[in-house]
């Protein structure tokens, strides 16, 4: 059985958890320090959706005002190397609607601010969300070609991208070797930067 949400009486609440009582069960959920704020005060009857993470050797619930928040946190559990831990401390600094516009613009530095998050993983997750949550993708050095002079290969604009990312001239060299020679930007340093978490 899956759960997908929870309405009952808040009967405690802890640093990152609540436990809601449906029944005369009380189910532990973890939440975001907002979360547990906005839910009222304890007796109060409280709402949540509910993301059931099942492993071999546990289940936990996560806690979500809204749908959409559920949608993005489960999104961020698709990216590669997110647990979730990170995908709820992603979402404890930005909310969905800040995290959209932090992708479509390539705000490295704002996803740095989340305790956890370097640049290089921050920029990782800023190509792997933009397809899991539907933000177009964007130029990858947001750069256009000058009049009358030939617009760069899309090899060179993989190269620029990780450059200024902070990848060194021997990760960048290797994992091109490996990429096709021509193809979409957005695309090849998306798989340029997934090859790279794998070797890391």
């Amino acid at each position: 059985m899956i759960i997908g949400s929870l309405r009952g009486l808040l009967v405690d609440r802890t640093d990152g958890e609540v436990i809601v009582e449906v029944v005369g069960i009380g189910y532990r959920l973890t939440v975001s320090p907002a979360t547990a704020v906005q839910l009222g005060e304890l007796g109060d009857d409280v709402f949540l959706h509910v993301h059931h993470n099942i492993r071999e050797d546990a289940q936990s619930l996560f806690g979500f005002l809204t749908r959409d928040e559920r949608r993005t946190f489960e999104a961020l559990l698709g990216a590669h190397g997110v647990g979730p831990a990170l995908a709820l401390a992603i979402l404890s600094v930005h909310e969905p609607v800040a995290l959209q516009a932090i992708l479509a613009t390539d705000d490295v530095a704002a996803l740095c601010l989340v305790p956890g998050v370097g640049k290089k993983t921050a920029a990782r997750l800023l190509v792997e969300l933009k397809s899991r949550l539907d933000i177009p993708d964007m130029d990858v050095t947001g750069m256009t070609a000058a009049p009358n002079r030939p617009a760069p290969s899309a090899t060179s604009d993989v190269q620029q991208a990780l450059a200024e990312l902070g990848y060194g001239a021997d990760e960048i060299r290797d994992v091109l070797r490996d990429l096709p020679a021509e193809g979409d930007s957005a695309l090849l340093l998306r798989q340029a930067l997934q090859k790279l978490a794998v070797r890391a």
